[in-house]
């Protein structure tokens, strides 16, 4: 057995070793989020793979399907925050990131509006026990709208709503929100920063156009105008021929 041939058996044998203990951190871990062992062995069987392929491509000139790049361990320890065994966290950074948004609307059809959202409400599944009620006011249109969309401002980007400004505030905070701790009808508490914490930037968010309803209504009416007189002019020539 020639040398190269002992060095891909053993790189071979590595890497079979690191994907068993990958599996084996992965079952201890549970599915528990950002463990260390378990993103130690991923970096243990990546490495190994990579060399292994590496190793393949100078012998044989052949790959393997894993297209990956060797991992420092030391850098990703650093820059993914994990800590050493025995050790504590490497993370600095304790801080929680904070964005609180508010937008407001212009609502050209309240009619309009209500429509829609009996529509989204309408279309959501309902039992005899809990039957959809009608859609009757502004606010309740809006979380209605938001909730059979994305849950985001997003899905609010609808022509039956006119965005106007709004305003993103981005803090440092100590700790998350916990919403059980105030009221429903609570607006102001969870908007509110605790002492310790750091507003970072505010970003203020400017309507695209503004513009005047009455305005944009005299517009359209001089364009339905427009439109009457050419049709006007269209039947005379065809009298006249």
């Amino acid at each position: 057995m020639t040398e190269r041939h002992t060095e891909l058996d053993a790189a071979l044998d590595r890497v079979i070793t690191a994907a068993r203990e990958h599996l084996a951190a992965v079952k201890a871990a549970d599915g528990r989020a950002d463990d260390d062992h378990v993103w130690q062995a991923y970096v243990e069987l990546n490495n190994a793979s990579f060399e292994y392929d590496e190793l393949l491509l100078d012998a044989y000139g052949e790959v393997t399907p894993w297209d990956v790049d060797a991992i420092d361990p030391d850098e990703a320890d650093r820059q993914f925050g994990v800590g050493v065994e025995g050790g504590e966290p490497g993370d600095p950074y304790p801080h929680v990131v904070s964005v609180r948004q508010r937008r407001d609307y212009r609502v050209p059809s309240i009619g309009a509006l209500l429509r829609l959202a009996e529509s989204a409400r309408q279309a959501a599944p309902h039992t005899e026990e809990d039957p959809a009620e009608p859609v009757e006011t502004v606010g309740e249109a809006l979380l209605e709208l938001m909730q059979a969309g994305d849950g985001s401002l997003a899905a609010l980007d609808i022509p039956e709503l006119e965005s106007l400004n709004g305003v993103v505030v981005v803090a440092e905070v100590g700790e998350g929100l916990d919403p059980e701790a105030y009221s429903d009808v609570d607006g102001v508490g969870p908007f509110q920063l605790a002492d310790g914490d750091r507003i970072v930037d505010r970003l203020d968010e400017h309507a695209y156009v503004e513009f005047d309803a009455a305005e944009v209504a005299e517009d359209a009416d001089a364009a339905e105008d427009d439109e009457v007189e050419d049709d006007a002019e269209e039947e005379e020539e065809r009298a006249d021929r």
